[in-house]
């Protein structure tokens, strides 16, 4: 095969798994956009008030986030080997893990939504909506877990079609239910709420019915309570360093949410329109990131190390180039986003600011996504994320923006321009990381 002909099935092999992952990724940030835009409609609080309440969701995604990355990279190897026993044995592995993280944070949300309010913002009035919404939601966060782990099944084992098919249709519905509760109904939060509990009901019905075709992978309930040591040891040696990546950026990342709570319901209407967008835009990276990783795992697995570096060499040049036209789209954008919800004078001088700030911030955001994320996980690499994240975020961001928020009374552009240091300032060390080539392992046995 010639030179031109590898490159041509690299790019193939590449889109056809990261563009599925990128209509995924979209489809939900699409759920978001709609609930900003019907709740920021109606009242500017609303929007507020389920923007930080979906910060629970948000840490309840980011320990999922951990089991099913860790399902992703041991089962993309062992499908690139060719071995679908173990591959359901993996499966078997999330969906216990998943499971026991979904009851966890239902009984937070039911039965404590007062108490995780308070954590995120001390303005009473988005409390008492936080609470409505975070009492209904609780029932979607039960069974999270469980889908996810189904859908991250599906993703490895060469359906990615099916994950983009099912996510784009639950986020179809997802916006049909809510417009027909906020707005037919006028429940508002308590209907965006519902409407999510309805989808995730639809969604895991829809991933359990396609997993009894041929050729999909599924749980053997037969087999699945036996004890599976060598295998969870391995499942457990990848999965801690990403659960405390995991843990360490989303706590952080929440913890600039409440920052932004915490400065006004000037500043919280801005971040949450922020986050919309920047979720939005992010799809790309969040897509190529899961399709590179998946795409290198599979030559890992099947002992292909030449290759899979070669592969890894042209996606962080892939990488780069998504940051700038990241960038580009944010500064773009902002004109049309403030005419689409209601928002104080004070709050559109906000949103301005932290859009520019965001321009940069998407740069380092598709850099480190693709190449931590994607490449170094691939390989099982899953240290680095950690402490990259204990340095910059935990030593640099968190601390500058805490004092600029409770002891310096900082504007709030500049509290959350030191929420993005932690990206921007990391490229040079991921870089250098990378030219090391300690991402190169074949994890399977």
């Amino acid at each position: 095969m010639t030179d031109t002909n590898k490159q041509n099935s690299f790019y193939n092999k590449l889109l056809q798994l990261a563009i599925p992952a990128t209509i995924q990724s979209l489809m939900l940030a699409l759920v978001a956009v709609a609930d900003a835009l019907m709740l920021g409609s109606i009242e500017q609080n609303a929007m507020s008030a389920v923007t930080l309440a979906t910060q629970v969701q948000f840490i309840q995604n980011m320990i999922l986030g951990g089991v099913v990355a860790t399902a992703a990279i041991l089962g993309a190897q062992y499908y690139g080997k060719g071995d679908k026993a173990t591959l359901t044995k993996i499966f078997h592995i999330c969906l216990k893990l998943g499971g026991f993280i979904s009851i966890a944070f239902f009984i937070l949300c039911e039965f404590f939504p007062a108490s995780l309010m308070h954590i995120l913002t001390d303005e009473q009035v988005l409390v008492d909506i936080g609470v409505k919404y975070l009492k209904i939601s609780a029932f979607s966060y039960l069974i999270t877990g469980i889908s996810q782990s189904y859908l991250t099944m599906m993703k490895v084992s060469g359906h990615q079609r099916f994950t983009a098919t099912v996510s784009s249709s639950a986020v179809v519905v997802n916006i049909i239910l809510n417009a027909v509760f906020i707005f037919g109904k006028s429940m508002s939060v308590e209907g965006a709420a519902l409407a999510t509990a309805i989808t995730r009901v639809i969604e895991l019905t829809a991933c359990v019915i396609l997993s009894y075709r041929s050729t999909f992978i599924r749980p053997d309930f037969k087999k699945f309570f036996e004890s599976t040591p060598l295998l969870f040891k391995d499942y457990c040696k990848v999965m801690l360093p990403i659960l405390g990546a995991c843990l360490v950026w989303g706590v952080g990342f929440a913890s600039y949410t409440a920052f932004m709570g915490h400065m006004g319901t000037d500043a919280a209407a801005a971040n949450s329109v922020v986050a919309v967008v920047r979720d939005l835009v992010c799809c790309i990276t969040d897509g190529m990131a899961v399709g590179g990783g998946i795409l290198i795992g599979n030559e890992l697995g099947a002992g292909k190390l030449d290759v899979a570096r070669k592969y890894g060499d042209r996606i962080v040049i892939i990488a780069f180039v998504i940051g700038a036209a990241s960038s580009i789209i944010m500064l773009a954008v902002t004109p049309l986003i403030v005419h689409f919800v209601k928002l104080t004078p004070e709050a559109v001088t906000t949103l301005y600011g932290l859009m520019v700030v965001m321009g940069v911030y998407m740069i380092g955001r598709a850099v480190n996504t693709i190449m931590i994320n994607g490449i170094f996980s691939a390989g099982g690499d899953t240290m680095y994320d950690l402490y990259s994240l204990a340095v910059t975020m935990w030593c640099l961001a968190v601390p500058l923006a805490a004092l600029g928020t409770f002891v310096f009374s900082w504007s709030p552009v500049i509290v959350y321009a030191c929420t993005c240091l932690d990206e921007v300032g990391k490229i040079p060390w991921t870089l250098f990381h990378y030219k090391r080539y300690k991402w190169l392992k074949d994890l399977t046995r």
